[in-house]
């Protein structure tokens, strides 16, 4: 049996299919804007960030000295990187397309 999605409904479907629709990072700021808090927007580039650091074989030590995320922190997003449906993957994978 493949991946279950933690959550999935229609009101999510249309969050993504509105999201695939911007086309800039302009609209993308303005549109994450008015959706999240600073803080919570700082929180996905931070995941982001160690995501990519885990995808470039740094170590749990070199990320927190890097960026000073706890290491409870950099074993979560560690978890999902390794075990979840693959997302952070394409999405640096994607990243590098540019």
């Amino acid at each position: 049996m493949g991946y279950r999605y933690k959550i999935q409904n229609k009101d999510i479907d249309n969050l993504f299919k509105g999201i695939l629709k911007l086309e800039t990072i302009e609209e993308c700021y303005d549109f994450f804007d008015d959706l999240c808090t600073i803080n919570e927007l700082e929180a996905f580039g931070q995941r982001l960030l160690v995501a990519q650091m885990l995808h470039e074989k740094f170590t749990y030590q070199e990320i927190e000295s890097k960026t000073g995320i706890s290491a409870a922190t950099i074993s979560k997003i560690s978890k999902s990187y390794a075990y979840g449906p693959g997302g952070y993957k394409l999405f640096i994978e994607k990243l590098k397309e540019e």
